[in-house]
């Protein structure tokens, strides 16, 4: 992706996300992957509308938020915005669910069979198709959420029941670690399971094809396992503000 030029006042952005464009470029050479097959989430949850536009402006276009009522006064704010794309990452809430509008992009936290149902009423009265990836638990944090390997055939043999359900692949939070490395093994688990789903017929391997994974710490790794969305906060915003 091009990175627009910006005045002296955007300098500072322009150069992170030039940073952090040039390490994905350099994790897919060293895989033998093609750069324009991994899409860079810039995480702006808890950042204000005033602080995403300069990253919009620099021709970053999709964007995570994982608090309903933030993203949806964002998406109000960003309508005239008709190429930006919405991501809610993680977990939702199934009283939540009625707070979703056309606004979002794709879903990446579908964690559970209730949720798809409510999202299927959801997606059902708004004569919709809701875009979704399956959130798999891989670690076993306890505030963590997502499906168990294990159960996850059985999951998928489930959402035909939830045709307003548009499921493209996984996505996974792993355990933080200091060493990005720690991540990899988590991130190649989660292509693997990918790949079994294709191979045991489960799935369109034409649709559910994405890998939702890695953040600011191990994007770097988590491009060299295969990920197509990496969700990067910290490296492009930098800490993240406080929620009042």
């Amino acid at each position: 992706m091009q990175v627009n030029e910006q005045p002296a006042s955007g300098k500072s952005i322009v150069k992170r996300i030039r940073e952090v464009q040039r390490l994905v470029d350099v994790a897919c050479r060293r895989v033998g992957r093609n750069p324009a097959d991994v899409t860079l989430i810039a995480v702006s949850k808890t950042f204000p509308w005033e602080d995403v536009q300069p990253v919009y402006e620099c021709g970053i276009r999709d964007f995570g938020e994982n608090y309903m009522q933030d993203a949806l006064g964002k998406i109000a704010l960003a309508s005239s915005y008709e190429d930006i794309r919405w991501h809610f990452i993680g977990h939702l809430q199934r009283n939540k669910v009625r707070y979703w509008n056309r606004g979002f992009y794709l879903f990446h936290g579908l964690d559970s069979l209730d949720l798809a149902l409510e999202m299927q009423k959801k997606a059902e009265r708004e004569d919709v198709v809701i875009r979704a990836l399956i959130q798999v638990k891989l670690g076993d944090e306890a505030t963590k959420s997502g499906v168990n390997p294990a159960t996850l055939p059985f999951f998928l043999e489930q959402l035909p029941n939830y045709p307003r359900l548009k499921i493209e692949g996984l996505m996974t939070i792993p355990p933080y670690g200091v060493d990005p490395e720690e991540s990899r093994c988590y991130y190649s688990r989660l292509r693997e399971l990918r790949d079994d789903c294709i191979v045991r017929g489960c799935v369109d391997p034409q649709v559910f094809s994405h890998l939702s994974m890695g953040m600011s710490h191990a994007y770097q790794v988590a491009v060299e396992e295969g990920a197509t969305y990496v969700r990067v906060g910290t490296a492009i915003f930098g800490p993240l503000q406080r929620r009042v």
